[in-house]
């Protein structure tokens, strides 16, 4: 994949970085070493087997049905949607503040730069970023605003519905596009098809990058579900 050395490393970088939010966010919640400790261990161990499967060249093995990286795209929704509704994820969306809970969601600002970068390059198909049909950039801009307003004491419930709900169609909305950009499905053309995705680093969009948004929206939804009577910033 002749990706830029721009293209490379910010992918990478936004992907440690969102890592290690998700670690702080539950040692913020729980402030145990332990639960903190074991949170890195597996996040560094997903992150370590994603790269290395995907420089096997398994994830490119189009002709299996289902594909590999549909598995893994299901396998890391499962868990995502798994850690947002344990003990664990209704901890973090009950003791995170709006202000970091909303602002952690500002790396899509970035993230969608860096595709639209990837996309000028050719190594991203066109419908993938902003200049086609993905507009999740409105998200990490919302973000920046919304938490903006909490912190500084101006923030509202429906500013949160808002900010969540077109988030939230816009991550489902270019999901939507990249998966029926596969070679599996090919409804955008033979020349804007995504298979970026399956190489290292790139992987960890699909594999860290979009369940930490996902996770991020449905933590808020149960934040404002936790906040139904004492709506707190």
């Amino acid at each position: 994949m002749a990706a830029s050395s721009f293209v490379v490393w910010a992918m990478a970088a936004l992907a440690v970085l969102v890592a290690m939010l998700l670690i702080f966010a539950i040692w913020n919640s729980a402030r145990s070493s332990l639960r903190t400790f074991i949170t890195a261990v597996v996040v560094v161990a997903l992150m370590t087997v994603q790269f290395a499967i995907a420089s096997t060249g398994i994830l490119r093995e189009w002709d299996r049905r289902p594909p590999p990286l549909l598995l893994l795209i299901g396998a890391t929704v499962a868990l995502t949607l798994g850690f947002a509704f344990s003990r664990m994820g209704t901890m973090v969306a009950g003791r995170t503040s709006w202000t970091l809970l909303i602002g952690s969601q500002f790396f899509r600002l970035p993230l969608e730069l860096t595709m639209h970068r990837a996309a000028v390059e050719g190594v991203m198909p066109i419908q993938m970023s902003y200049y086609g049909y993905n507009f999740d950039i409105v998200t990490g801009i919302g973000a920046l605003l919304v938490s903006f307003l909490f912190a500084t004491g101006k923030g509202s419930r429906l500013a949160v519905v808002v900010w969540n709900a077109i988030g939230f169609c816009l991550l489902v909305n270019v999901v939507a596009i990249a998966v029926a950009s596969l070679p599996i499905f090919r409804a955008f053309g033979e020349d804007r098809l995504n298979v970026w995705v399956a190489y290292p680093p790139f992987v960890w969009l699909p594999g860290i990058l979009v369940p930490f948004a996902l996770l991020g929206h449905v933590l808020v939804w149960r934040k404002l579900g936790l906040t139904k009577k004492t709506f707190a910033t």
